[in-house]
């Protein structure tokens, strides 16, 4: 039976499968390259650490209600949407009511993950750390991997001609951006409407000189707050909702929801979205319908191609004298310190059982946690993850044999090579 159990970071996967750790009476470490816990959500200003994080205006788009650990909810004065640096005092609260902390290796930087001579037997991984200049080996019956999939910044840049070779304004990615100052008075344009693009266009526009909003999907953008002033996801995800989508014929389920979606403003006429087509993303954003209304946000489709100081678009039209290429084009998430041997079968979340097991592993003693788009929140997902992956461990709870996790996989997987992983407030 599993023991002893690495657990690689200490933002929200990480703290969670401590906790479930602890709850199977399993032995956790966890190893975390920073100081300190809470991943993305522990805000820096800084822009040359590798660590991914916030931006300083942030307010989750999942409320606390919808939001919290089952068994420690937020507290009751808390708003029901939460700027960044709330959201890394309730972590802290969690971490100290249930003691997590001492299970923490702050500062240590796992180097590599690779099975065990005896692994097809006893499913154990050797995993190597570094602390400062100190390497130390370290033998685990498991390993649960959670940090994230925002990681390294996805930047298209091949897909924008001209932006290299002879746009001569700035371009960065999304992750560079922490608030509004640097773009004071200039021309941005943001490459993509994702819930991070859409965030920024609105923040941006109370400064910058104009913003244009460049996109090449449908979206729906629906509010923060629903009917009779509660939280949206109170509203829309329950159970009933649930079973009216399983019950109903999927063509008629967007029928009622872009009728729901449409109620608010007619997304037609703003350009943003067809009730005709059958793709499209939503994004969460109270203000950026007024800022289309107002002009402050100028919508625009896909870019074609940057010349010294425009941009060029798929329908013909040119944007001049653009200052600012703002790309929110999202993450890839990487593993690179997992051998080869099993990294490479883990293309994207749907190359996993259940977004978790790799089915190949002769033991499944290793497991993805938090590489998962959610409707709701990615706390809540972690931690049904983390307490159904400990008791896989904890040998109470039983998966199929690996012939059946791999057609599972190669059912539900569609013949597709990447998964962009978009930021989301949630």
């Amino acid at each position: 039976m599993v023991r002893r159990v690495a657990v690689i970071g200490a933002g929200v996967g990480g703290l969670v499968s401590v906790k479930c750790c602890l709850d199977e009476g399993l032995d956790p470490i966890c190893f975390e390259s920073s100081e300190d816990i809470g991943g993305i959500w522990r805000y820096t200003d800084s822009t040359d650490d590798s660590r991914v994080s916030v931006y300083r205006s942030i307010i989750t788009n999942t409320s606390k209600e919808m939001s919290c650990f089952s068994d420690f909810p937020y507290p009751e004065d808390f708003p029901s949407y939460l700027p960044h640096s709330l959201v890394l005092e309730y972590f802290r609260m969690y971490a100290q009511h249930f003691d997590l902390l001492r299970h923490i290796r702050f500062q240590t930087t796992v180097l590599s993950v690779s099975k065990r001579p005896d692994f097809t037997t006893s499913g154990q991984w050797e995993v190597v750390t570094e602390t400062g200049s100190v390497r130390e080996s370290h033998v685990f019956d498991a390993v649960m991997v959670c940090t994230g999939h925002y990681q390294e910044p996805y930047l298209p840049l091949a897909s924008f001609p001209g932006t290299e070779s002879r746009f001569k304004g700035q371009h960065l990615h999304s992750r560079e951006y922490k608030d509004v100052e640097a773009f004071r008075g200039k021309r941005v344009l943001v490459v993509g409407i994702g819930n991070t693009g859409g965030d920024l266009s609105v923040e941006l526009s109370r400064v910058a000189a104009k913003v244009f909003l460049s996109t090449r999907s449908n979206t729906w953008v629906i509010s923060r707050v629903s009917d009779h002033g509660f939280p949206c996801d109170m509203v829309s995800t329950t159970r009933f909702n649930h079973f009216l989508d399983w019950l109903l014929p999927s063509a008629l389920t967007r029928r009622i929801r872009f009728r729901k979606f449409n109620s608010w403003f007619n997304h037609t006429n703003y350009g943003l979205a067809s009730s005709k087509s059958s793709k499209f993303k939503i994004i969460i954003n109270e203000e950026l319908p007024f800022c289309l209304l107002s002009g402050t946000v100028v919508l625009k489709p896909n870019v074609k191609e940057f010349t010294e100081n425009s941009a060029v678009f798929e329908d013909g039209t040119t944007e001049e004298n653009i200052d600012v290429v703002l790309f929110a084009t999202g993450y890839n998430f990487s593993f690179p310190f997992l051998e080869e041997s099993v990294r490479s079968i883990i293309d994207d979340n749907r190359s996993l059982y259940k977004c978790v097991f790799p089915p190949q592993l002769e033991k499944p003693t290793l497991a993805i946690i938090g590489l998962i788009q959610l409707t709701g929140s990615i706390m809540v997902g972690s931690e049904m993850q983390a307490r159904w992956v400990t008791g896989v461990f904890a040998g109470w709870n039983k998966l199929p044999p690996p012939n059946r996790m791999m057609a599972d996989v190669l059912k539900r997987k569609p013949p597709v090579k990447r998964c962009v992983m978009l930021l989301h407030s949630g």
